[in-house]
């Protein structure tokens, strides 16, 4: 309502600025179909590392992000970059993204987190940050799949700056935004140095304006902010269980209606799952060394499917 009396960056400002102290912890919001405000996740099972120390933000089934720690340094990347940019393969026009999973224009915070930091505290990530190979073929015109797709652990998307958006779970299967403490961008490095972000960035350009693009899923639908093009905040309840809308977005260049996903401050982030056709598991492990290793689904069967 105050964007009535506001205008312009001032409005968007405010409102960042003025959202709730507390939100709803995402533990144990996994499931095996789409369903709003989860997780359809494509690991059954959880039991890698994750943050064991106190979290005094978390209480109870909420957590405050104003009292969790942040780590500490600020560090930029000058050999980061990302291109994206069309390609013809055969007849099919597609949206080609190749990069080194940097930050471009961004800052990160200092890996390993260092014990004089106060967030040693709590998270003691051992993890450099390491330069990727990403290459993405992407549809241009992505469209709707029959049925829904679960999210893999690992890159489930890029950002427009070149950071690998994972999913909203931790290796426990938690709310890693919650859990996880990362550095001012909301970002941090996995184990083989894979810098990723688990839901909203502050260091991504457009967050706090409307409807603005910030990436794209691995099914080439965009990911875009958490403001539609009114400057409401959205949440769950404006979305679908994959966490998308049908509404109007700048999309190639162009004013159009079609369905995309929308990041928010609410669990669980950026995608519950994929609303459309995502790259193969066997493009993704080729990619990215760090995807799980399972074994390639059967011929005819490459393409990430739910687990009923």
């Amino acid at each position: 309502m105050m964007c009535r009396w506001l205008w312009g960056w001032a409005c968007y400002w405010f409102a960042a600025t003025a959202l709730a102290h507390t939100l709803p912890l995402g533990d144990g919001k996994i499931s095996q179909m789409p369903q709003t405000g989860y997780v359809m996740v494509c690991q059954s099972e959880h039991r890698g590392r994750g943050v064991m120390g106190p979290s005094p933000w978390i209480v109870g089934d909420h957590w405050d992000p104003a009292q969790k720690p942040m780590v500490q340094g600020r560090r930029y990347w000058h050999e980061a970059y990302i291109n994206i940019s069309e390609v013809i393969a055969g007849v099919v026009r597609q949206r080609h993204i190749e990069g080194n999973g940097l930050p471009v224009s961004a800052p990160t915070g200092q890996f390993p987190i260092a014990q004089s930091d106060p967030a040693f505290r709590y998270d003691r990530n051992p993890n450099r940050i390491h330069s990727q190979t990403v290459a993405y073929d992407l549809p241009l015109q992505p469209a709707l799949a029959a049925r829904a797709s679960c999210l893999p652990m690992g890159p489930i998307g890029i950002a427009l700056n070149g950071v690998a958006i994972f999913n909203a779970l931790d290796d426990l299967g938690r709310d890693a935004v919650a859990h996880e403490v990362q550095d001012s961008c909301q970002g941090h490095p996995q184990e083989q140095g894979a810098y990723h972000y688990h839901g909203p960035s502050d260091c991504l350009s457009g967050s706090l304006q409307p409807a603005q693009l910030l990436g794209y899923a691995l099914d080439g639908f965009g990911i875009y902010s958490m403001w539609d093009e009114q400057g409401r905040q959205l949440t769950n309840a404006d979305l679908d269980a994959c966490h998308g809308r049908t509404s109007k977005v700048r999309w190639n260049g162009q004013e159009v209606t079609m369905y995309h996903y929308v990041m928010t401050e609410e669990y669980p982030y950026t995608l519950g799952c994929f609303r459309g056709t995502p790259l193969t598991l066997a493009h993704l492990r080729m990619q990215h060394p760090s995807f799980p290793r399972q074994l390639p689904p059967p011929p005819g069967q490459g393409r990430l499917r739910p687990q009923w």
